[in-house]
Order: structure tokens, then sequence, then C-alpha cells
């Protein structure tokens, strides 16, 4: 019988610390209910969570792209939906005045005329943020520019805007243009230029030229009735893209828990058997390092 060695105290030692590492480590798995902290405690899996999380985070992006169409895709059917309002009003105008009418009454249709023209500059013009909604791809610029007269009537409109869109990413695969295309930019020019015509033939109880600024006020008016059922198609786009994308960050979440949650019941198990395993070495070694030469001789 030899007297236990330095050797046999390192051993056991170092046996209590890999089981008190291991009695650990399956403490904060059970209390966390995650199995992976650091890259060595599963390489692989580790691997694909990083992977999946790279793809959770362009999915967040898409998400918020997303948000952003639709904000803008309800904020150009507010606006054309206005639009087509004016037509409407103005349209019930023109029919008015084709008739015979006192100079008071056409020019009382007239300034009404008026007031839906400056109205529709101002849609024309509306912004989304700091950017035009109908202005194409030159988001910063003024879509539509009038020219007044001394008395501050406007005579004409320009389109300024661009005709280029500006797509906005849904996906990997997808993208849309939530705002109007140039055609649509070009016919709420022309319903502007319209709207001076009818005016200033109501304005010279002119009724032939009224009912001819009524028939170019309707063939005007095609373009946004276009527009908006364009609109509604772009929505539904985006809804649908919203749907998916929601549905593909789900899909992500259950493979993220799959990766990286603990297996509570089994982990339970074996913090139980490493405890016990920990409690059995520490009374062994307990033992053998309080040995002494007397022990061996008694």
């Amino acid at each position: 019988m030899r007297v236990p060695t330095r050797s046999i105290s390192e051993t056991a030692i170092a046996q209590l610390q890999k089981l008190g590492a291991q009695q650990a480590q399956l403490q904060k798995q059970v209390a966390t209910n995650q199995r992976i902290f650091l890259p060595s405690d599963d390489p692989a899996a580790m691997g694909r969570m990083l992977s999946i999380d790279n793809e959770q985070n362009q999915i967040g992006q898409f998400k918020r792209n997303i948000g952003v169409a639709s904000n803008l895709a309800q904020a150009s059917y507010a606006g054309l939906n206005g639009l087509n309002g004016l037509a409407g009003r103005a349209g019930e105008l023109a029919t008015l005045g084709a008739g015979v009418l006192s100079t008071e009454a056409a020019q009382a249709y007239g300034a009404e005329v008026n007031q839906l023209l400056e109205q529709a500059v101002q849609l024309g013009n509306t912004r989304f943020g700091s950017d035009y909604l109908y202005a194409g791809n030159a988001l910063d610029t003024e879509p539509f520019t009038v020219t007044r007269d001394g008395a501050g009537l406007v005579t004409t409109a320009a389109y300024a805007g661009g005709t280029a869109g500006a797509a906005i990413r849904l996906s990997e695969t997808a993208s849309i243009d939530p705002r109007t295309g140039a055609d649509t930019n070009l016919g709420i020019r022309d319903f502007i230029k319209q709207l001076v015509a009818l005016r200033d033939a109501l304005n010279a109880n002119n009724f032939a030229a009224v009912a001819t600024a009524g028939s170019g006020l309707e063939a005007a008016t095609d373009p946004l009735f276009s527009a908006i059922s364009e609109n509604g198609a772009i929505q539904l786009r985006i809804q649908v893209a919203q749907s998916q994308q929601a549905t593909r960050a789900d899909s992500l979440e259950q493979l993220a828990s799959s990766e990286a949650d603990a297996d509570l019941p089994t982990t339970v198990v074996k913090l139980s058997q490493t405890t016990t395993s920990y409690e059995a070495a520490l009374a062994s070694a307990s033992k053998i390092m309080n040995l002494s030469l007397l022990d061996y001789l008694r």
C-alpha cells in the first residue's frame, strides 16, 4: 500500500473540476432553456444558427420594406381617390354648364371648377414624408408646376417629375413600385389642364366650349381610373408578400429553436446524474486527500 501521491490528488481535482463544469453548464441550460452559448458547444449547430440568423435579418429588412411600400401604396391611393372625386364633381359641372345658363350661373360654376383645379394641383404635389408621391423617381422634385396669370389663376400645368420608377424590394426575387407610373402622372397633368379649359369655358359662358372641355375632361380621367385599379393590384401583391415573409419568419424561428433550445426533460435527467456523480467524486476525493501515513500504518 502506497501513500497517495500528488498525481492522484491532481487527478481527483481535475475530475471534480470537469464534473463541476458539466454541472454548471447543465444548470445554465435548464435555467435558460438554451443548449448553445459558445461556438465550441456545438460548432456545426452554431454554423447553422448563424445562417438562420442572417436569413432572419434579411427577412426583417424585407418586412420593413413591405411596411414602407404598403404605406406608399395607401397614400397614393388616397391621392388618386381624391382626384377621382374632383373629376366626378367637375364632370357634373361640365354637364350643367353645357346648357343655356345665365352669365352669373356659368361664372359661379367656373369659380367652383377653379377651386377643384387648385385642389388637383395640391393633390398632385402631395408628399409622403419628404418625398413626392407622383414624381416617379425624382422624389425630391415638385412634379406639377403651374403658370398663373396676373389674377393668380392657373393658366397651364407641366410635369417636372421623373419618368422612371422607384422600386422597393419585397424579397430576394421580387420588388414593386408602389407609386404611380409616368403615364398616370402625365394623366394628372392633363387632368389639371382640362380643368383649366373647363373653368375658362364656364367663365366665358360658352356652352359649346364647355361641352368640348367636358369631353376632354372625361378622356383625361381614364388614366386615373386605371391607376386606381392598378393600385388595388399593387396593394394585393404587397399583402401577399407580407404574408409570405411572416410565414418564413415563423418557420425560421422554429428552426432556430430546434437548433438552440435544450431538450428540457433530458437535460434535467443529465443534471441529476451529473450532480450525483459530482457529490460522489467529492466525497471520494475528500477521503483520499485526507489520508495520512499513520492511516496506512494503522
